[in-house]
């Protein structure tokens, strides 16, 4: 029975009156961008301690409202006055600092909300480069720390995960490249891996059966093919056509899949398109121009297609994505704003939410707070982009919603579920 773990209730307690629009990170691996989102603001919830069958709740109650003092440091680059010794490896300068400063921002938040947790976060700068992150995660571990959160990007992630594997410490990193997880280096992102997987589900259950796909060839469209035709095939539905096209130049791609999605003889019933919002506009021309027909066949995506510009597309009406649920998240900005004075970027919730854990586990689980067999645990944890898992190979799954495109819109048509299925199915 997995164990709900929330903060301590809050001395003050007051209705937040500002709602931020989402900025929804999106992109190919480590290429994150912000852009807004459509959906609706959030619904306050209660935290609740030790419910049993939920998983570990890691965020604070929705109304709270963030202390004003800034977290206790004892020095320097230091968070908190705990025993219980945490590295946060984030790019402080170099590529990616403003960034890693905004990480640095909601770790900080973590703390104030958990009211001072016996945690000491050892922030140390990664200078957006690999060697960076190999002295930071080096020395920090040195200082005693039992846990790495970071880096940002995939190549410092390969690099500090060195120090800590030789060392026994576990590596808690925030890339989006799956290529880098791996038994103790355990990603805390937004994995296309997972939206894949939701939205293939999602469809299947919906009713469709035949998929067809328009996949770029990119770095983009590498990382999602593979898990598409794994997840198509694992649910018993059937792939038609799959074409791969050089961005900018998918008109040979979509006359190559001919009859397969357009016209009445089409054999598909939903079609893949994993574009980014830069490329989409003009795929989806290319498909208008050859008869494509939305409300015959479906588009599907991924979150990349979170961008408000998209929702217009005519190709697209009618489409669905499958993207983290907008409420914890508005919550969060929110929040961070008011103590802050800034809107934060959305890897910021990520930061967020490795303190919160590292704070739950610590108070909950004394010595095996971070065994490998706490991380994983198959219940999850549920944090501000709501719940996520760990897998033991290092990837992680994630509760994800799906929204559709109508009317120059996006809303959600099947909540991000508060649970997260048996692994493999």
């Amino acid at each position: 029975m997995a164990r709900h773990l929330s903060p301590r209730a809050f001395g003050t307690r007051a209705a937040l009156a500002l709602v931020l629009a989402l900025a929804g990170c999106v992109g190919g691996p480590d290429e994150p961008r912000t852009v807004r989102s459509a959906a609706p603001p959030p619904r306050a919830e209660l935290a609740q301690d030790l419910a049993p069958n939920l998983a570990p709740n890691l965020a604070p109650p929705a109304d709270a409202v963030p202390g004003l003092t800034p977290a206790a440091a004892s020095a320097p680059g230091r968070i908190g006055k705990g025993s219980v010794k945490v590295a946060l490896v984030v790019p402080l300068s170099g590529q990616g600092a403003s960034l890693g400063a905004a990480m640095r921002n909601a770790a900080e938040l973590a703390m104030e909300e958990y009211q001072q947790p016996d945690l000491q976060i050892l922030v140390r700068d990664d200078r957006g480069a690999p060697d960076g992150a190999r002295e930071a995660a080096s020395g920090a571990i040195a200082e005693g720390a039992e846990l790495v959160l970071g880096p940002l990007f995939a190549a410092n992630v390969s690099a500090a995960s060195v120090p800590a594997r030789a060392a026994g410490k576990p590596v808690i990193a925030f890339s989006t490249d799956a290529s880098v997880a791996a038994p103790g280096t355990y990603l805390l992102s937004f994995l296309p891996q997972a939206e894949v997987d939701r939205i293939v589900e999602e469809s299947v259950s919906g009713g469709r059966r035949s998929f067809a796909a328009l996949i770029p060839e990119n770095a983009y469209g590498n990382a999602v093919e593979a898990q598409f035709r794994e997840a198509v095939a694992r649910k018993g539905a059937r792939l038609v056509g799959i074409e791969r096209y050089v961005p900018g130049a998918s008109e040979p791609a979509i006359a190559r899949l001919g009859g397969l999605i357009t016209g009445a003889g089409a054999q598909a019933d939903t079609l893949f398109l994993p574009e980014t919002a830069e490329g989409l506009p003009a795929v989806a021309a290319a498909l208008t121009k050859a008869g494509f027909a939305p409300s015959r066949i479906r588009p599907i995506g991924t979150a990349v297609w979170n961008e408000p510009r998209l929702f217009a597309l005519p190709a697209l009406q009618g489409g669905r994505f499958a993207a983290p649920d907008a409420g914890g998240f508005g919550n969060f900005a929110g929040r961070y704003q008011a103590r802050f004075g800034t809107s934060p970027p959305r890897v910021a919730s990520l930061a967020y939410d490795a303190v919160s854990l590292t704070a739950a586990l610590a108070r909950q689980y004394g010595t095996q707070r971070f065994a490998d067999a706490t991380l994983t645990k198959s219940a999850g944890f549920s944090g501000i982009d709501g719940t996520f898992r760990f897998r033991p190979d290092g990837l992680s799954d994630r509760a994800l919603a799906v929204y559709e495109i109508r009317n120059n819109a996006a809303s959600v048509v099947s909540p991000a579920p508060r649970a997260l299925a048996k692994p493999g199915t």
